[in-house]
């Protein structure tokens, strides 16, 4: 690594995602274990493992993450809210919530927002909305931004990796758009600690990645010239 870059702990940054729909009540355990052995900020699983993970996980650093309306967010808006709010019953403390980009390319911008501001209210839990950059244009990332900002998440995240990677561009664009106001959730295709560093330098407050544990090891393999 040059040598005017810096060296990171990065395991604070990221959620723990093990969102393979195939994943078992063992690979969840597992999953738990290596958020509470690396340090990492969060777990990330579907809605139906979030009470598993929670009784695993109580008492301990890592939050339960899950994903709402995932990965196309053309759930019903209804639907997305019963989800959430379940969610949160069985111990979920952060939401990622696939926004709806039919309703913003539509220019329903009032359903738009509606949707993610019920579940910040009503969940009263930390709302990461995925704004799916791939396949918005720059304008309608800073629209989709600012609506969802105005309704109340926490963070905006790039990606759910179904659709694209994420990007040192649209990271530091995101910095345009929040101004520190919320937090910035790089996710998708994120595989090795030099692509964390960046992203995290970029702005990133928060990386989604399913390679947590392979990220610390290539830390620690990394020299420092």
């Amino acid at each position: 690594m040059a040598a005017d870059r810096p060296d990171i702990d990065i395991a604070p940054f990221i959620d723990h995602a093990l969102l393979d729909p195939t994943a078992t009540a063992e690979q969840i355990e597992n999953c738990c274990q290596e958020a509470d052995r690396f340090g990492f900020a969060a777990v990330c699983v579907y809605p139906a493992w979030v009470r598993q993970a929670a009784n695993l996980l109580h008492g301990k650093k890592p939050k339960v993450c899950t994903v709402i309306g995932f990965p196309s967010g053309a759930t019903a808006p209804a639907v997305k809210l019963y989800e959430a709010l379940e969610a949160t019953d069985s111990g979920a403390l952060e939401l990622d919530v696939a926004v709806n980009l039919g309703f913003l390319r539509s220019g329903k911008i009032d359903e738009f927002h509606r949707e993610i501001a019920q579940i910040c209210e009503e969940t009263g839990k930390t709302v990461k909305a995925i704004i799916e950059t791939s396949l918005l244009s720059d304008a309608e990332k800073k629209l989709a931004g600012d609506i969802c900002m105005d309704a109340g998440a926490a963070y905006l995240k790039t990606n759910t990796g179904f659709y694209g990677a994420a990007t040192i561009a649209d990271v530091r664009w995101f910095g345009e758009i929040t101004k520190g106001r919320v937090g910035i959730k790089a996710a998708g295709g994120i595989r090795t600690y030099e692509q964390a560093l960046d992203l995290i330098v970029a702005g990133a407050t928060r990386l989604g990645t399913s390679r947590g544990p392979d990220l610390i090891r290539d830390r620690n393999n990394v020299v420092i010239s």
